[in-house]
């Protein structure tokens, strides 16, 4: 058993590139045991590349990576569930045959196995058809599969890339659940996705890449305090002009009252500036300012901050 003091996944100052173009650079992370951890990021910032790292199907070139506190060849066979970003089915196998293949790779009996993957297909409603090719159901089953034969042997860590893709929102959920009965159980998970509200529902501590570099990292509800300068919540009657100004990033209008001239707006403003200058801007406008407040900004919020403060796509 791993020593819970020890983190589960753990990278220190790993370097990756590809020719000319540098995918990873001077990362270090560290997942603490039992935490559901959100590695996010725009398009390109490195997320898949770090996770191939991990799971060895790359070698850095410089850096330590541990599993499990092992090097991942010793560790990702028995102890990790890996559910990679490009789907791995084979399209003529039958559901059940593919999935009592991937259970005895990983060591698991036959008898075993077959309870194992009967379960799972009636959680995720796909036991009608566990008799049929894979190739004839459609994507979100081809998921849901896919994600069943991650999680059949109880990996102490499950490594999740973009998990929600392809999923109807009521298989989202579904998902979400069983990621938490997971955690509950002392499973530690670390989740790419690209769905902000997903990621801040469920994740503990977040890592946020872009540029091929980490660029915020910690626990979320500490981050959150820490970022919650910029954002400012206001409902007001009258022109809504005003709004506009040098420190406002964005503005997202929450809905109108009962009138036409009644607004609920959520304004992002820039790091450092003074909402206190919105306000005196409104109140000079002569707009009926009912309430104006600073809260706390989601995940949403944070992550278009730190890539649009610093140019990336």
């Amino acid at each position: 058993m791993m020593n819970r003091d020890l983190p589960v996944v753990r990278l220190q100052g790993v370097f990756k590139s590809f020719g000319q173009v540098r995918a990873v650079q001077d990362l270090d992370l560290l997942v603490p045991q039992g935490a559901i951890y959100g590695l996010l990021g725009p398009n390109g910032s490195g997320k898949t590349t770090t996770i191939r790292i991990l799971m060895g199907i790359l070698g850095a070139d410089a850096g330590e990576v541990a599993l499990l506190g092992a090097p991942p060849h010793k560790t990702r066979q028995s102890g990790v569930g890996y559910l990679p970003e490009e789907r791995g089915l084979y399209r003529r196998m039958k559901v059940m045959d593919h999935l009592l293949f991937l259970a005895r790779i990983r060591g698991i009996s036959r008898g075993d196995a077959e309870a194992r993957a009967r379960g799972w297909l009636e959680r995720l409603e796909l036991t009608a058809w566990s008799g049929r090719r894979v190739e004839e159901l459609s994507k979100g089953m081809q998921q849901k599969v896919q994600f069943i034969g991650t999680i059949l042997h109880d990996p102490a860590l499950l490594i999740l890339d973009e998990p929600f893709s392809g999923l109807d929102p009521l298989n989202q959920d579904l998902l979400e659940i069983i990621v938490r009965e997971f955690q509950a159980q002392g499973t530690t998970i670390l989740l790419s996705t690209h769905l902000m509200d997903q990621a801040e529902r469920l994740c503990d501590r977040v890592c946020l890449m872009a540029g091929s570099r980490k660029v915020l990292d910690g626990e979320l509800r500490e981050l959150k305090r820490r970022e919650g300068r910029g954002v400012v919540a206001i409902d007001f009657q009258g022109p809504s002009h005003w709004v506009n100004g040098p420190e406002v990033v964005s503005v997202q209008s929450l809905g109108h009252g009962g009138e036409a001239s009644s607004h609920s707006i959520r304004v992002q403003l820039h790091p450092g500036a003074n909402a206190q200058a919105l306000l005196v801007r409104g109140v000079d406008a002569g707009v009926r300012i009912q309430s104006f407040s600073v809260v706390e900004p989601r995940l949403h919020e944070i992550f278009v901050r730190y890539v649009s403060r610093n140019g990336w796509e």
